[in-house]
């Protein structure tokens, strides 16, 4: 009895008031596409967060894994380094919350989640809600930390652009701190693809010791120690191909990367662009590694790594083409955020994720079938 009872006090003392934001947290369901989305919509939700003046609660990146009905919740720090963002904005782990913080701030039977409009229930109903848990991966996100809400607010006609004071100002006078200590929503604050002004936001994202040391393996046991290396990612594969079927539109997932985010450096989204020929990527290659006199060629993919066609178009070069294998989409980002020079993929938010990561660093990159004047008037590699 003597026992429980030190527990007990233990336990009330264990938060205290400096360890709890006063003016409160976001949190958020990564719940739309895989890894190269979720990213684009963290870095709006980084803004969201700093505009609000918030802490930001990380969540486990969403994937999806073969054999398994529901998603899988991998923990933002096994990807990432948390420390970098802190430069930005005052951040916690979602882990760390929901264990140290979340009985006292967020008690279960007060949890409120935050959706635009009411979300339609998947087995019928009427009453207005946001039905957060409905559907994969809704559900198995908030399962993972045993979260059930007790009701819902539509925060319509409000919206996620922080970057005007008086916007700032409806959110924090609607939803206090003190009143709505946690702001939970049923998907990420945030436009997507990446807003141009949240792109530079990039820079906090640093890769894991776990992550980054299995690149750099890769490296040291299959790049040659005084070569460079030329990185490429091509996305290939067939639910690729259907969704390359929408080329003419001027705006097609992260084609603003290459297009402009007004359309400044070109009218539409081209096949060539999104899904490229081999004849055009064999070409694109051969000029890239002969102008950066690289001495090895990695190959990141979704589908066809075209290894034996590459080493054949390349043949009068003495060039090592390599893949890292077992496929692991992360290490993969790693390597190609290392390369001397990239090639990827104007239209896919999993290239863009590497282009903006090389950006930060002052790394070249192109894209396939798409060349791009800058400023000056001279022509990307």
């Amino acid at each position: 009895m003597i026992h429980q009872i030190i527990l007990c006090i233990s336990t009330l003392f264990y938060v205290t008031a400096s360890d709890i934001d006063p003016k409160g947290y976001v949190v958020y369901c990564p719940c739309m596409g895989r890894f190269g989305n979720q990213a684009d919509h963290f870095l709006g939700t980084l803004a969201f967060a700093k505009g609000l003046d918030r802490t930001l609660i990380l969540p486990p990146w969403v994937e999806y894994h073969q054999g398994k009905p529901r998603s899988v919740q991998v923990p933002f720090d096994r990807y990432f380094k948390v420390k970098p963002l802190e430069e930005y904005l005052r951040v916690i782990t979602m882990e760390k919350f929901m264990k140290e913080l979340a009985p006292s701030i967020w008690p279960v039977g007060k949890r409120t989640v935050f959706c635009y409009g009411p979300r339609e229930k998947l087995n019928g109903g009427t009453t207005p809600s946001c039905n957060a848990k409905d559907g994969n991966p809704f559900g198995s996100f908030w399962d993972t930390f045993n979260i059930d809400f007790d009701a819902s607010e539509f925060y319509g006609p409000l919206f996620y652009d922080v970057k005007h004071p008086q916007v700032v100002q409806q959110w924090n006078e609607k939803y206090s701190p003190k009143k709505f200590p946690v702001l939970a929503f049923t998907g990420a604050p945030a436009g997507f693809p990446v807003h141009e002004e949240h792109v530079q936001l990039h820079k906090y994202l640093k890769w894991s010791n776990f992550i980054n040391d299995k690149a750099e393996r890769f490296i040291r046991e299959n790049i040659p120690n005084k070569g460079k290396f030329l990185g490429i990612h091509m996305r290939n594969g067939v639910d690729w191909e259907r969704a390359c079927e929408h080329v003419g539109m001027q705006k097609l997932f992260a084609s603003p990367q290459c297009l402009g985010y007004f359309n400044e450096y070109g009218k539409e989204v081209t096949k060539e662009m999104c899904f490229p020929s081999e004849k055009t990527v064999l070409a694109q290659i051969k000029k890239a590694a002969k102008t950066i006199k690289a001495s090895s060629i990695f190959v990141a993919t979704d589908d066809k790594p075209m290894l034996d066609k590459i080493s054949k178009h390349l043949k009068s070069m003495k060039v090592k083409i390599v893949q890292h294998l077992p496929a692991d989409p992360h290490v993969d980002l790693a390597i190609l955020g290392k390369a001397d020079h990239y090639i990827g993929n104007c239209v896919s938010t999993f290239s863009a994720f590497a282009k903006r990561e090389r950006d930060s660093t002052g790394k070249s990159s192109s894209f396939w079938g798409f060349e791009r004047q800058d400023f000056t008037g001279h022509t990307e590699l």
